[in-house]
């Protein structure tokens, strides 16, 4: 108590609230990154229970929305690439363009697992992702099914049997999925905004409170697919990776299969304008998820954005002693970041991520800012 009264006389009530405030701020952030995030790298799935005794058959569901020839002749030979003994691949066509169609079709003779389904495109009645996947689910052979898209493409011939081996364990299989490499600060950015924003619902996963995949790289089985009657929210064009795994998940039925060598790598069709627009159209299912994974979201954000101003609060007014105090959290809390980010992406086939992530660790406050403000305006697209 006598050197607390030595600090409030030597500094001040301000002085002493902002140190507390920057310790606080700090132990919740330490908190994330130790003991929340620092579980992805550590993460181990074999530790899970068996349910079945080896990998299973596995369909995967591709649906096509556009005559797409690069998907054929460049993506979709790397899935059907993949070492492993029993699968099939599901196209599910959705156009107009009959010679196209046929294209792909033909694909069968020199591959026999490979299913092309179409569905006859009529502007008046548009299609939805989620319509293309049911299709896709009830011509399927088997009851493990996968899902990907064609802007997506596998890293190694061992995504399919890692993630086979996922539903040893579980009902439902998520894994990662990447942005594209590229030079420069904007790719740099894109690429740290995918692999932090999974970073939230992995870390959710591997500590047993799921809420949610990635659009290009899951599964779950027929089983739990029409024992919920299927997708829900037929008003969305989207939800399909997110509200309906809402529905489907619990404790003990997700499998988290996490390797360079299981994850995918997404096409990027654009720069930044590009990438906002799909954040701001798959970001419109946030307002819908559950309160406890919207304030665990958004609690790291806030206290990390707190804790920035706490510290140049600190910075411009407070004594030296203060300042240099505070600029000592500043570092410890830098230092603990950059040690996790660089485990975690190890772990998920990220190359070059920590030597600018404090770039990313500064702007993504504003940044998410900036979508929180976009998404108050109602994206049209997602609604049918």
């Amino acid at each position: 108590m006598h050197y607390f009264d030595l600090f409030l006389e030597a500094y001040g009530r301000e002085g002493v609230a902002l140190t507390a405030i920057l310790l606080v701020l700090l132990a919740i952030q330490l908190y994330y990154y130790i003991f929340v995030y620092g579980a992805v790298p550590d993460y181990k799935n074999s530790k899970r229970p068996p349910l079945l005794e080896k990998e299973p058959p596995v369909s995967i569901i591709v649906p096509l929305f556009s005559e797409d020839y690069t998907f054929v002749e460049e993506r979709l030979p790397l899935i059907l690439a993949q070492n492993y003994s029993s699968f099939e691949i599901i196209v599910v066509y959705v156009g107009q363009d009959n010679d196209f169609y046929e294209d792909v079709s033909t694909i069968k003779q020199s591959f026999p697992n490979i299913f092309v389904t179409k569905i006859h495109l009529n502007p008046r009645f548009p299609i939805s992702r989620k319509m293309a996947l049911n299709v896709g689910i009830k011509s399927a052979h088997y009851e493990h099914l996968l899902f990907t898209s064609t802007d997506a493409y596998p890293q190694s011939d061992s995504w399919l049997s890692l993630m086979a081996k996922g539903f040893m364990r579980g009902d439902i299989v998520i894994g990662y999925c990447g942005l594209e490499s590229d030079k420069g600060l904007t790719n740099y950015m894109m690429r740290a905004w995918r692999m932090m924003h999974s970073v939230d619902w992995i870390a959710r996963a591997v500590r047993r409170r799921p809420y949610r995949g990635i659009l290009h790289n899951f599964g779950f089985t027929k089983t739990l697919y029409f024992g919920v009657n299927g997708f829900g929210h037929l008003n969305m064009n989207i939800g399909e990776d997110d509200l309906f795994l809402q529905q489907i998940m619990t404790r003990d039925n997700v499998s988290v299969v996490l390797s360079p060598r299981a994850a995918l790598r997404e096409k990027r069709w654009g720069g930044m304008k590009w990438w906002m627009d799909r954040v701001r159209y798959f970001g419109s299912s946030f307002k819908f998820f559950p309160m406890a994974v919207k304030n665990y979201i958004i609690w790291e954000l806030s206290t990390r954005v707190l804790f920035f101003l706490s510290l140049l609060c600190a910075l411009v007014v407070m004594p030296l002693e203060i300042k240099l105090f505070a600029l000592l959290l500043g570092i410890v809390r830098l230092v603990f970041v950059l040690l996790k980010v660089k485990k975690i992406s190890r772990r998920l086939g990220e190359e070059k991520m920590t030597s600018r992530y404090v770039i990313y660790d500064l702007l993504s406050p504003l940044w998410s800012l900036w979508v929180g403000v976009i998404l108050m305006r109602k994206d049209e697209r997602v609604w049918r």
